[in-house]
């Protein structure tokens, strides 16, 4: 392990080291902002084990974050432009000025979309779309061909400016992504507390990354080596 006594994160390098051999890292963002700590990994590595650890040691929504140049060339809008629901309007959000979510999506040859198994064929089909969009070898059609929505992953795209417009989790990712030149998508999933609900403290995520060897990192470390 490379953390300092001093800081208790890792370091960058060592997260870039992980990102590329497809492993998993924790993602602390700013006290300041959701003051959450999410399990972040390349969706091209995603197997059903994975979906299995998301749902069961961390618990939040996991979502697939794609940058917005991919997303506009694939036509997948931020989800509170196109709805016309009551509900959809005045987003009062406490952490940030607007939401990442755009459509829910499931591979057309999943089954019901939401086993392991299912979540996995989706996530991990998304990285060579990314990859393959950003090349212009792939488009909205054939994006309609080979995922159906609604479905059971949920989509984020990215501020088109990455971090120098927003630092959440779905920028902090694609960012580490795109430094560690690997396909452009990422899945976030939030770390949660089974005792109290809330967020998982950084101290125990701290623990967990210790515990399973995961990388741990703090969005302030990232935000100066990544912006």
């Amino acid at each position: 392990m490379s953390r300092s006594a001093e800081s208790d994160y890792d370091s960058v390098e060592r997260v870039l080291d992980a990102f590329r051999a497809g492993e998993p890292v924790l993602i602390h963002d700013f006290d300041d902002r959701e003051g959450e700590v999410d399990i972040v990994y390349p969706a091209g590595s995603v197997a059903p084990r994975d979906v299995a650890r998301m749902r069961n040691d961390a618990g939040g929504l996991v979502c697939v974050a794609l940058p917005d140049d991919v997303a506009e060339a694939l036509s997948l809008p931020f989800i509170d432009e196109v709805l016309t629901h009551p509900a959809a309007s005045s987003h009062d959000l406490a952490y940030d000025s607007r939401s990442s979510f755009s459509f829910t999506v499931n591979h057309r040859e999943s089954f019901t979309g939401i086993t392991d198994r299912d979540r996995a064929m989706t996530i991990s089909r998304l990285a060579p779309v990314a990859e393959a969009t950003r090349q212009g070898d792939y488009d909205v059609v054939d994006f309609g061909n080979e995922f159906r929505a609604p479905g059971h992953v949920h989509l984020l795209r990215g501020a088109p400016n990455l971090l120098d417009d927003r630092q959440g989790h779905t920028e902090l990712g694609l960012a580490l992504a795109d430094e560690a030149d690997i396909p452009p998508a990422v899945v976030v999933c939030e770390m949660l507390d089974d005792e109290s609900g809330a967020a998982l403290p950084k101290t125990a995520a701290r623990d967990y990354a210790s515990r399973h060897d995961f990388a741990f990192v703090d969005g302030d470390r990232l935000l100066e080596a990544l912006r």
